[in-house]
């Protein structure tokens, strides 16, 4: 299923929302949402226009009154970037940025995307990062820009660290983080680097 924002997605739970209340629709309650399963879902936000996320997801409901879609059941998420050539046009050609493993999303009518706990590998730099948070105070995925955690756990060839507020961009650009409670560490004895998103080791100086 391909998506444009929320509204493609909005519009089928929508129909889904007043066809289960049809007259001799058998339900229990009154609700608010409609839910689809077995969902191919992609976002090509707004904010982001050469990116696009896709995940497969067991189950997809939507609330028309919040404007949220919960994705529960996750798997294969993904961001890609749509490649541009020289003279700024789209090639067709698109490469992958990012991974993400999390529990469950919820987005927002802005495409931004909420979780309580998320796994992205940032695949140029080799970095993996590890975040948390709270229903309260969840993780925080911002379209155009990058992710927030109140705490978070940063591996690569060349830095180690935890983080708490933490605030960065998807170029792997640390923005913000409360100094007083975070370390970084860097790792100059390092046995591998990054060379095109792959681990591989780091060559022997001569002497």
């Amino acid at each position: 299923m391909q998506k444009t924002g929320l509204y493609a997605l909005l519009a089928i739970l929508a129909f889904a929302l007043i066809f289960a209340f049809l007259p001799g629709a058998g339900r229990e309650g009154t609700k608010t949402d409609a839910t689809l399963q077995g969902v191919e879902l992609r976002l090509f936000p707004s904010r982001d226009a050469d990116a696009v996320w896709s995940f497969s997801a067991k189950n997809v409901s939507s609330n028309p009154v919040s404007n949220e879609t919960l994705l529960t059941g996750i798997s294969g998420g993904k961001r890609v970037l749509k490649e541009r050539g020289t003279d700024g046009k789209l090639t067709g050609r698109e490469t992958l940025d990012a991974t993400l493993d999390a529990p469950d999303l919820t987005i927002d009518g802005q495409d931004d995307m909420t979780t309580v706990k998320a796994s992205i590998r940032l695949v140029k730099e080799c970095a993996g990062i590890v975040m948390t948070g709270t229903p309260q105070n969840p993780v925080k995925i911002e379209q155009g820009y990058g992710f927030t955690a109140p705490i978070a756990d940063i591996t690569s060839p060349f830095l180690n660290g935890h983080a708490e507020k933490l605030r960065m961009s998807f170029q792997f650009d640390l923005d913000d983080m409360d100094n007083d409670t975070s370390s970084t560490s860097l790792n100059l004895d390092s046995k591998e680097t990054c060379e095109n998103g792959k681990l591989v080791p780091r060559a022997k100086s001569k002497t």
